[in-house]
Order: C-alpha cells, then sequence, then structure tokens
C-alpha cells in the first residue's frame, strides 16, 4: 500500500484512511515498544487492521489515536493500569463525536467521566486532589498532529498488483527487482 499525505486535519476521522504505528506513534508522543505491548495487551487494539502475523502492518483508526493520547495522559499521571483499562473500555463503546463531549476526572486511583460541567463541579466539590482530561482537547491535538503525517486507505491494495516500497526501503526495493528479473 501506499502512504499518502493528508489533504487536512479532519481526513481519516471516518475511518477511511489508517495509521501506521510509527505515524501513531508521533501523533501521541509514545514510543514504538508501548503501542506494541498495548496491542498485544489489548489494552488499545488497532480497529482497522491488527498485525496477523509476520510482515503485516497494524493500522490505527483516528478514534484509536484518540484512546491512545488518552491512555498516554492517565499514565503520564500515575493512574493505574488496572484503572485505566477499565476507563478505556467505557471509551470504547463511544464514537468519535460522542468521545469530543467527555471529560475523565481522576484522583489518580478512580477514573470518572464526565459528561457536564456540574458533574465535574461535584467531584472537585469532594475536597481531594484530581485532575481532568479533556477528551475534546485529545481529539484536537490529534487532528493537528495527523495534519502532517501520512495515511493509507483502509482497504487492502487489490490482490495481483506489484507491491511498491516505501520511500527509502532498500531492502524491499531489492526483493522487489529480484521478483521481477
Amino acid at each position: 500500500m501506499h502512504e499518502q499525505p493528508l489533504e487536512g486535519p479532519l481526513v481519516g476521522e471516518d475511518g477511511s484512511v489508517g495509521y501506521r504505528g510509527v505515524t501513531a506513534c508521533q501523533a501521541v508522543g509514545i514510543s514504538y515498544r508501548q503501542l506494541d505491548y498495548w496491542a498485544r495487551t489489548t489494552l488499545v487494539v488497532p480497529s482497522v487492521r491488527d498485525a496477523s502475523g509476520s510482515g503485516t502492518q497494524r493500522l490505527y483508526s483516528f478514534r484509536d489515536l484518540v484512546v491512545l493520547k488518552v491512555v498516554k495522559r492517565l499514565l503520564d499521571a500515575g493512574v493505574s493500569l488496572q484503572n485505566i483499562r477499565r476507563a478505556i473500555e467505557t471509551l470504547r463503546s463511544r464514537g468519535v463525536d460522542d468521545l469530543a463531549e467527555i471529560t475523565l476526572i481522576s484522583d489518580g486511583t478512580t477514573v470518572y467521566e464526565c459528561r457536564s460541567p456540574e458533574e465535574v463541579v461535584d467531584l472537585l466539590q469532594g475536597g481531594q486532589g484530581v485532575f481532568g482530561i479533556a477528551i475534546g482537547g485529545a481529539f484536537k491535538e490529534i487532528q493537528g498532529s495527523l495534519s502532517h503525517l501520512p495515511a493509507e486507505p483502509a482497504a487492502p491494495a487489490p490482490v495481483g498488483l506489484p507491491h511498491e516500497p516505501a520511500e527509502g526501503d532498500e531492502l524491499a526495493a531489492r526483493r522487489a527487482r529480484r521478483r521481477a528479473g
């Protein structure tokens, strides 16, 4: 498949394109090792295409990247992986538009989902230290990051067409030349 530049920050929100692991890491600000671990332990599984053996590439949707960004923020704030898993399972059931209206509030132990300013205020009045993550903010950050990163069509390449190696992939280019002639 060919990587293609995005036309604007909103491309890909409809699931028509996917983002490779390296692109997801750049957009979210995590290491490839973290991304791989989160996929293998099903914390955040790529919804466009999961790896299915040697040589296949995971493809993440825009929504997946928003969830990855939220996971990173929660980890950075010291929330346990177990509590993050619980929060992410709740988020998985929602679409991108719905996610943008949620604020996650945590006291470092429990993660609360707030859908209105009143719910946020109620939690804050409890008197303990909390922090919040506005999903809409993560949504906009990912849009901005993706505006200059490559995407590729979510549909698989038609069978029978020769694969063109990605720019700079010398080993793949050698294999293609060997097969061709």
